[in-house]
């Protein structure tokens, strides 16, 4: 492959956000949707097997770390507005704080729950990202994809994705976002839409540990119930194993206290759905997604 980086035995830890995970066998960051589909090609022909991360803000590693070909996605950035009509074109590793500013500062209504968000467009498309009522599958117009397993890109309408609560399509299909198109509502007045935009920002740091590596929320929430008020509930908020803690603050999340591994991390997961379960019948699925395991 000409002018594409193959990196062999990097730690993942520097490509997640819990800051764990052990070796990739062999990585690549493209930059452009050539290089995405390029990688793929070799890793079919070659027979290797390839996973795709993201910005890695939802993801758990194995501490044994992957085989065959990671391809992260973090690197495949830039995006279009159309401030007339509202439209924004965005490649997959476009990070979507970066997306809602910009959108905020062009007057454009839709992403301002976005902005606290550490994930990228295409991870947040996967997942069906959402906060403070709002979420991808609102402002999603289409996406751009191709299989992981080779064959040519194609185009998926919102419709086609299925989505649900913190669900997509893609969670079942073995698919790689490219780019992505969204709809905004125009014509909104610039000031406003940062401020509300800062203050969603705000209300996220003042009650989530943004100071410490974590994926985000460990659980989806069992509507109408709360899985962090469950997790507190059962009398496990501020619970440790290892360097791993179900956080002091909001015990929908688990951090990474100091030095923690993903087994640490995959115990406190599994702890916390044998005790709700136990004390309420019900059952917390994990929002995070699992690599090597």
């Amino acid at each position: 492959m000409k002018n594409i980086r193959l990196s062999k035995s990097l730690t993942l830890s520097n490509f997640t956000t819990l800051r764990v995970g052990g070796l990739a066998e062999l990585l690549s960051e493209p930059k452009n949707e050539s290089e995405v589909k390029e990688l793929i090609r070799w890793s079919q022909s070659n027979n290797v097997q390839c996973q795709i991360l993201g910005a890695g803000s939802n993801l758990l590693i194995n501490d044994s770390g992957l085989e065959g070909l990671s391809v992260c996605l973090r690197r495949l950035q830039g995006s279009s507005i159309n401030t007339k009509t509202g439209i924004i074109q965005a490649l997959a590793g476009e990070s979507i704080p970066t997306l809602a500013r910009r959108a905020a500062k062009e007057g454009l209504h839709g992403l301002e729950w976005a902005v606290g968000i550490p994930g990228t467009v295409g991870g947040a498309i996967v997942m069906n990202a959402g906060a403070q009522g709002g979420c991808i599958a609102n402002c999603l117009k289409a996406i751009k994809v191709i299989p992981i397993r080779g064959g040519k890109s194609f185009e998926l309408t919102n419709k086609d994705l299925h989505f649900a609560y913190r669900y997509s399509k893609l969670q079942d299909e073995e698919l790689v976002v490219l780019s992505a198109q969204f709809q905004l509502e125009p014509g909104h007045d610039p000031i406003q839409v940062i401020k509300l935009t800062n203050e969603n920002l705000h209300h996220r740091i003042s009650t989530q540990p943004y100071h410490l590596p974590s994926c985000g929320s460990i659980f989806r929430n069992p509507e109408p119930l709360k899985a962090g008020k469950l997790i507190e509930n059962v009398g496990l908020k501020g619970y440790k194993i290892g360097g791993a803690e179900i956080s002091k603050i909001h015990a929908n999340f688990i951090v990474n206290q100091k030095a923690a591994k993903a087994s640490h991390i995959k115990e406190l997961i599994e702890l916390v759905q044998t005790e709700v379960h136990k004390a309420y019948g019900v059952v917390l699925h994990p929002e995070v997604k699992k690599l090597g395991f």
